[in-house]
């Protein structure tokens, strides 16, 4: 018999509880929203940028090795039919992850994972940008044709184009990146592509600590619940910092600004920047510790 942690329905009903409790403050006014086709852009830019449902979220599961005995109907919390065993356990029947059937049916997606975060890790943070990527996607648009339409810009358009004209701009995250306008694109001093974002990556990129986020929710349920729920919300903090100091006015939202176009605007990023970049790499290690566990490096 292999060697599992077995959980007796009493503690595995405790553990989606808690999951599901801990969601709730965050899926539930997004839900709320969409039924009455009302768009917050910080708050719904997890669920819809990332394509992970509320519903998905809102799943609790164990990770791998544990055993989740059976309950009275035969039932346990493990929904991914696809990789999901029945085993006989000292304790009766459970359900447990295959491990083996996951890593082969995910081996391309660990393999890119796995040489992302560890590239990640091994680099210093690049303190430097002050989040002008948000200011290059409204560089030179004429009124109307910026992405959040149902928000003010902070400056004029003319002042937040003279922004990003005085700016040293380095974004080196493709997925941002992708998104400046076309005048901005010449601005930038990197030329992040898809291809060469394992090269490309560091941790105190905004958008690299959001996507740690997406890492973890494409394996699970092989990362447990409780760690795809750890980078969601940093994620959805680190979102906030993004929008604070973007050239959007954000206030009428609840959230301050972070005016990255003065020297006290610029020290506060740092700051906040900087403890977002140690603790996505907390979380980079994380992964890296389930996945090494699960499909240990050649």
């Amino acid at each position: 018999m292999e060697q599992v942690a077995v959980m007796t329905p009493a503690q595995w009903r405790e553990g989606v509880a808690a999951h599901e409790a801990r969601v709730a403050p965050h899926v539930e006014p997004h839900l709320g929203r969409r039924k009455e086709h009302r768009k917050h852009p910080v708050e719904d830019f997890l669920f819809v940028y990332y394509s992970y449902s509320p519903g998905k979220l809102r799943r609790w599961h164990p990770g791998a090795g544990v055993a989740l005995l059976v309950d009275e109907r035969g039932r346990t919390p493990i929904t991914d039919d696809r990789f999901t065993r029945r085993i006989t356990t000292a304790e009766g029947d459970a359900d447990v992850l295959d491990v083996d059937e996951f890593v082969d049916a995910r081996d391309r997606t660990i393999a890119f994972v796995r040489s992302l975060l560890t590239a990640t890790l091994d680099r210093a943070p690049n303190l430097g940008c002050f989040g002008m990527h948000e200011w290059a996607m409204v560089y030179k648009l004429a009124p109307g044709e910026q992405r959040h339409e149902q928000l003010p810009l902070r400056l004029s358009q003319a002042a937040t184009d003279d922004v990003v004209e005085a700016a040293d701009i380095r974004c080196t995250h493709f997925d941002a990146y992708r998104f400046f306008t076309p005048d901005a694109v010449e601005l930038n001093r990197e030329r992040p592509t898809r291809e060469r974002q394992v090269e490309f990556e560091q941790p105190a990129c905004l958008h690299a600590g959001m996507d740690v986020y997406k890492w973890a929710h494409k394996l699970a349920p092989l990362v447990p619940g409780d760690l795809v729920l750890d980078a969601f919300e940093l994620a959805k903090e680190i979102r906030t910092l993004d929008m604070e100091a973007s050239p959007y006015d954000v206030r009428g939202l609840g959230y301050g600004v972070v005016p990255v176009e003065t020297p006290r605007g610029r020290a506060e990023y740092v700051r906040r920047q900087r403890e977002f970049a140690e603790r996505s790499q907390d979380l980079r290690r994380s992964l890296l510790d389930v996945l090494d566990r699960a499909a240990p490096a050649p």
